[in-house]
């Protein structure tokens, strides 16, 4: 086994696992964070969306090997601020949006991340680039996804 250090949430942490081991299951088995969802495996439904130093990525995808000490993981379970939630939590609380719930942590990262690139780029939140985000919603919530990304973004 090898030994990986790398920060999640705000915290160092160090897992001994093998290097090709998803860091998916480093997040869900070895530390416990179950926010990141199963659904594919294969980088397509994308449940699992987090952040790599403010990037979204599918960790079912990427071997932990491939994230070195200074990367910074972002799940759901760090997007809030102690105890007040993120606007795009509120966003996603005030438009009502899920329905079974288990994508909604990935949709939420997606859209976050969303926001922050098109800041960054200047551009709008608009449908073209709602159309961007390309997470899959079993329950097809997407009009309420969209109308809470554009309130999130409002108060991002």
């Amino acid at each position: 086994m090898s030994t990986h250090t790398f920060k999640v949430n705000g915290e160092t942490v160090t897992v001994d696992v093998e290097d090709d081991v998803r860091m998916l299951w480093v997040l869900r088995d070895v530390l416990g964070i179950t926010g990141p969802k199963y659904g594919c495996g294969i980088n397509v439904c994308k449940a699992c969306t987090s952040h790599v130093n403010g990037k979204a990525f599918n960790p079912c995808s990427v071997p932990v090997g491939a994230i070195s000490e200074s990367d910074e993981i972002t799940t759901i379970e760090g997007l809030a601020d102690g105890d007040t939630l993120h606007p795009m939590q509120e966003a996603w609380i005030d438009n009502d949006v899920a329905q079974c719930g288990y994508c909604q942590p990935g949709q939420i990262m997606a859209a976050v991340a969303l926001v922050k690139r098109c800041e960054a780029e200047g551009r709008d939140i608009d449908d073209e680039a709602l159309d961007e985000i390309r997470n899959i919603c079993r329950c097809g919530t997407y009009n309420r996804i969209r109308e809470a990304i554009k309130a999130g973004a409002d108060n991002m």
